[in-house]
């Protein structure tokens, strides 16, 4: 009997593999990581004791009620709120930018109306319609606080002037008149006790789903009733059109004693320092942050993605579209392959949405498979 092959086991593939295996359908999930669960991979320190997030944070967030008992369902989440810090001109401020944040970097002390007021009048108003994300920064908060918190930072992120960035980048973050500092809006937010990788572990547990790592799918021969592929959308079709861009990451490890940084993430958009965070991930367990005598934490530098690299993020470029659409357009032309997941579509994708969106690809795939 034919079955399915999923390319992938981060969520996207785990979460699709376990759907399709309790409908009854078998699956052969393949990665050529050593590991499963993608880039939200996690693992003991052996030297710290510390869950180390091996490619970097990933704090989860949604609204969606399915993903948050869907997740909750192969593992405990503990409650986690994201306050992330910046250091900026060599004072450290509160980010998403907020009343605290405003008050501080111009040594006020204005009321919600005060500083609304006072943003609306350094804003760009003559900018209706923001392309850019440097037109969305200007309307959005002014020059002073759009150079000072997001130009910099941008720039270190992305290696492309922001005024060569879609607007969408920047129309994710929040702008508060409060003093509300949680990073995320949304409902339901935590971590997982255990990590993500024993999440993952869960969801994949099942006997129709057989997982091989250490594979390519480009050395497998094995014919598939259906693929499901989440890796890079060009590689599936051997670059043959060119390479989409990617960016990558770097991480420089710190070894110290007790508390390394006081906070979990700490943002430097000054352009003089060359990474743009440091991330100390025991603050992403506060329940046993308490019992590490040692911490680790990373420097964090981005960077055009190589060949050899792992890419993270896909470069969308205001008007350099085409070579993405030509892709899109080969890939809709397959019967019996789906692309998923940040790669496959090449999109920015939180892991809410991912999983998500790796529901409706199972659950559009088996009623498909019903009518056929």
């Amino acid at each position: 009997m034919s079955r399915v092959c999923i390319v992938g086991a981060g969520f996207t593939g785990a979460v699709i593999g376990r759907e399709l295996a309790e409908a009854g359908i078998a699956s052969l999930i393949v990665d050529e990581r050593s590991h499963i669960a993608g880039n939200c991979h996690t693992e003991r320190d052996a030297e710290s004791g510390v869950m180390v997030h091996r490619y970097g944070p990933h704090i989860f967030h949604t609204d969606s009620e399915r993903v948050w008992d869907y997740v909750r369902r192969f593992g405990e989440f503990k409650p986690y709120v994201n306050r992330v810090k910046t250091t900026v001109g060599g004072k450290v401020y509160s980010l998403p930018i907020n009343l605290h944040t405003i008050n501080q970097f111009f040594g006020m002390a204005m009321s919600p109306a005060e500083a609304r007021a006072f943003i609306a009048a350094k804003a760009r108003m003559d900018i209706e319609d923001p392309q850019t994300f440097e037109e969305q920064g200007m309307k959005f908060v002014g020059e002073e606080l759009y150079e000072a918190f997001l130009a910099g930072y941008t720039r270190k992120q992305w290696e492309i002037e922001p005024s060569a960035l879609p607007a969408s980048i920047l129309k994710r973050l929040p702008l508060r008149f409060n003093y509300d500092d949680n990073y995320f809006n949304h409902r339901f937010q935590g971590m997982p006790q255990d990590g993500y990788t024993r999440i993952v572990e869960g969801i994949l547990d099942h006997p129709l789903i057989e997982l091989h790592t250490n594979c390519r799918f480009e050395d497998l021969t094995e014919d598939f009733e259906h693929i499901f592929y989440s890796g890079p959308i060009d590689r599936y079709f051997n670059f043959d059109l060119g390479r989409l861009a990617y960016r990558t990451l770097d991480f420089e490890m710190i070894r110290a004693d007790g508390d390394y940084q006081g906070t979990a993430v700490m943002n430097y958009p000054d352009s003089d320092i060359p990474y743009t965070r440091i991330a100390e991930h025991k603050h992403f367990a506060p329940w046993e942050a308490d019992q590490m005598e040692k911490t680790v934490a990373f420097r964090e530098y981005s960077r055009t993605c190589g060949p050899d690299d792992i890419p993270y993020y896909p470069v969308n470029l205001v008007g350099g579209v085409d070579l993405l659409k030509a892709y899109q357009e080969r890939a809709a032309q397959l019967k019996n392959v789906t692309f998923a997941g940040r790669l496959g579509t090449f999109q920015y994708l939180d892991m809410d949405v991912t999983i998500d969106r790796a529901l409706d690809a199972a659950a559009a795939y088996l009623q498909q498979r019903a009518v056929a």
